[in-house]
């Protein structure tokens, strides 16, 4: 996940940690129960050609998504295009779609999430969906000025926003009703998964740490998509109850100490980066917080955790079922 909005200023101010109940103990790993995409429908009924707005200014008309290639950092875009039933026309794919029906196919994005005009055009697109935040911005410029239809999405990821993605996303590729029959199954996993929450939660402060190494441990906090997860999940933002401004912040230990999380939320691919839970909580100031002394670390796979796409239900509801007892 490419990171942006980072300060490296430490904490200035913390939190008191409040013990919650209904808490396990120990270290938890979220799976989905199911590794591979779920299509909403096989055979959507597919209306073209489809003008919509696109992201990064104007209107986009899309006439043939006989070949389509979805690109973002997350793989939420190439989720949505497999959830609305078009997966086998995808061609190609980010580094972030790794399920089991899109592993197969090229990949048309490099170190840091760049994408690579060269590597898209090969693959002969009809149509290229992208966010906002799609680097380098010349690439994008590229595919535009081959003439392919490239559609710019918002970045904004959350669980509220999740609902008008789908749909634009549908809009674009001219499955309108495949997109509300998929919003529609999105909000009821939703719903199904905070039902699993405690009520009340106990308000547990929760800590999500993007790791990369032991060098690079950054809290995260307002805008981060991590304070909005943890807020679905009946907890609190520990990077924005300490006061932080920026989405990932480097923390020294000190800091992760007055900040004292219930709960550590880390991504498997981060927490493998410094020899997997056991090697989590050996960061410094992790042991010692209440997180730490019950050596409670949930980690989950890094293109589930923040994707926030049609899965975000069942995130929530792996995560609740690791985090809750």
């Amino acid at each position: 996940m490419l990171i942006t909005g980072c300060s490296t200023a430490p904490i200035d101010q913390a939190s008191p940690s409040d013990a919650a109940a209904h808490l396990r103990s120990g270290p938890q790993t979220a799976t989905l129960p199911d590794a591979d995409v779920v299509p909403v429908t096989t055979n959507p009924t597919i209306t073209l050609p489809a003008t919509v707005e696109s992201a990064s200014g104007g209107t986009v008309t899309v006439t043939d998504t006989s070949r389509i290639i979805a690109i973002d950092r997350n793989g939420t875009l190439s989720n949505i295009v497999f959830s609305l039933g078009l997966g086998s026309r995808v061609v190609g794919r980010d580094q972030s779609t790794t399920f089991p029906s899109a592993a197969d196919l090229p990949v048309v994005t490099g170190n840091g999430h760049q994408l690579n005009a060269e590597a898209v055009l090969a693959l002969n697109p009809s149509v290229v969906l992208v966010d906002k935040t799609t680097t380098p911005p010349q690439a994008v410029d590229a595919l535009r000025a081959s003439q392919i239809p490239v559609v710019a999405f918002t970045d904004t990821r959350s669980v509220s926003t999740t609902p008008d993605l789908i749909r634009a996303v549908a809009a674009a590729l001219g499955v309108t009703p495949a997109g509300d029959a998929l919003v529609a199954r999105t909000q009821a996993q939703i719903a199904d998964a905070q039902a699993t929450i405690p009520d009340p939660s106990g308000d547990p402060t929760m800590a999500f740490l993007y790791i990369r190494g032991p060098n690079l441990v950054l809290l995260a906090g307002p805008n981060s998509g991590a304070d909005d997860l943890i807020e679905a999940l009946g907890g609190k933002d520990a990077g924005t109850a300490a006061g932080l401004s920026a989405a990932f912040t480097a923390i020294t230990p000190e800091a992760l100490l007055r900040a004292n999380p219930d709960v550590v939320l880390v991504m498997t691919q981060g927490a493998d980066s410094v020899g997997g839970l056991d090697g989590v909580l050996a960061l410094p100031g992790v042991a010692d917080t209440d997180a730490g002394r019950a050596r409670r670390v949930v980690q989950m796979d890094e293109t589930e955790i923040l994707a926030f796409g049609p899965d975000v239900g069942r995130v929530l509801g792996a995560l609740s079922h690791a985090i809750y007892t």
